[in-house]
C-alpha cells in the first residue's frame, strides 16, 4: 500500500496476531459454550472495529516512522561524512556517516526492522533500520548507507550504524573477506 508516496509494508506479526484473534473469536462465536457464544454474537458491533484497529495500527505506525526518515534524508545527505566501515570507532558516536559497501548478511527483515551486515574492503558493521526501507535489499547488493553511529545496546557496545537511508548501488566493490583482509567482528 502506498501513502504520500511512502510504501506501508505490514510485517508478518500484526497479521499473525489478526488472523489468530480472528480465528478464536470465530471458533468460539460457533463453537464455544452457549453463554459465551451469545455473548460475542452479542458483541460483534465493537469486536469487529477491533480487529480491524489490529491491522491499522501497525499500517499508521509504519507510515509514521517511514515519513519521519524520508523527512531526515535530505538533512543526513547534506550532513554526511563519507568514511571507510575500518575507521568508524567509538569516538565517532553521534556523527552522521555515508558508507558504501556490499550487503554480507541480512536480519529481521521479515519484522520491518532490518539488520544488516555491511562490508567494504576494509571491515564490515552492523547497520540498523528502525523502519522498513524503500527498497528490499538482499545479501550481494551494492548499497549506500545513511546514517549515525551509534552504540549496539543504547549504552554499551560496539559502535553500529543507525540507517536512516539505504539504497542500492549499481556498481561492485570487493569486500575485506574476499581479499583476504581482517574484518571486523559483528
Amino acid at each position: 500500500m502506498k501513502i504520500n508516496n511512502i510504501n506501508i509494508k505490514l510485517s508478518i506479526l500484526p497479521i499473525l496476531v489478526f488472523l489468530i484473534f480472528t480465528v478464536g473469536l470465530i471458533l468460539l462465536s460457533f463453537f464455544g459454550p452457549e453463554s459465551m457464544a451469545v455473548v460475542i454474537r452479542g458483541n460483534l458491533y465493537w469486536m469487529i472495529p477491533v480487529l480491524i484497529l489490529l491491522l491499522i495500527i501497525p499500517m499508521v505506525l509504519n507510515y509514521m516512522s517511514r515519513s519521519e526518515y524520508d523527512r531526515l534524508i535530505p538533512y543526513y545527505e547534506v550532513e554526511a561524512k563519507n568514511v571507510r566501515i575500518k575507521l568508524i570507532n567509538e569516538s565517532m558516536i553521534g556523527k552522521i556517516v555515508r558508507i558504501e559497501g556490499v550487503v554480507e548478511r541480512t536480519h529481521f527483515q521479515f519484522l520491518n526492522r532490518p539488520q544488516y551486515v555491511v562490508a567494504d574492503r576494509s571491515g564490515e558493521i552492523s547497520v540498523k533500520m528502525f523502519t522498513s526501507p524503500d527498497e528490499d535489499v538482499k545479501v550481494n547488493d551494492v548499497v549506500e548507507v545513511l546514517g549515525q553511529v551509534i552504540k549496539r545496546y543504547i549504552a554499551t557496545g560496539d559502535p553500529v550504524i543507525n540507517c536512516v537511508s539505504i539504497r542500492k548501488l549499481n556498481k561492485k566493490i570487493e569486500t575485506a573477506s574476499a581479499s583476504g583482509k581482517k574484518t571486523r567482528d559483528d
